[in-house]
């Protein structure tokens, strides 16, 4: 299950996320790799998992009007996913402060494709 400390976003290791989905789950991942990571190491297919999933790369300052464009609901988990877990760190927290429940998938895409979920 997901760690939290005080004043910092929750940390989930992705061996433990379909542990951590129930069926009425308000999750959604949002993978905010680059399109050349999409095309050289592949997607989450939260699909597979009951999950609509979003890809937004983080280009500049834009990146939170970006985000707020896909009309995600405020009362929805956001499950920020990166090559490793750093940049979606950034997101999380970003989206935290204007907000959002995130949790951070605390070993990225790399532990997504170890644990053997589901890739596009």
């Amino acid at each position: 299950m997901p760690k939290e400390t005080k004043n910092m976003v929750k940390q989930l290791m992705s061996s433990d996320i379909k542990n951590y989905l129930t069926p009425v789950s308000k999750k959604i991942p949002l993978d905010v790799r680059t399109e050349g990571e999409w095309h050289s190491y592949g997607k989450p297919d939260g699909e597979k998992l009951g999950l609509k999933t979003y890809f937004l790369t983080i280009k500049d300052e834009n990146f939170l009007n970006e985000f707020q464009d896909l009309l995600i609901s405020k009362d929805c988990e956001i499950l920020t996913l990166c090559k490793v877990g750093q940049r979606s760190q950034f997101v999380a927290q970003l989206l935290e402060k204007n907000n959002y429940i995130c949790t951070n998938i605390s070993d990225g895409f790399d532990g997504w494709k170890s644990s053997d979920l589901p890739c596009l």
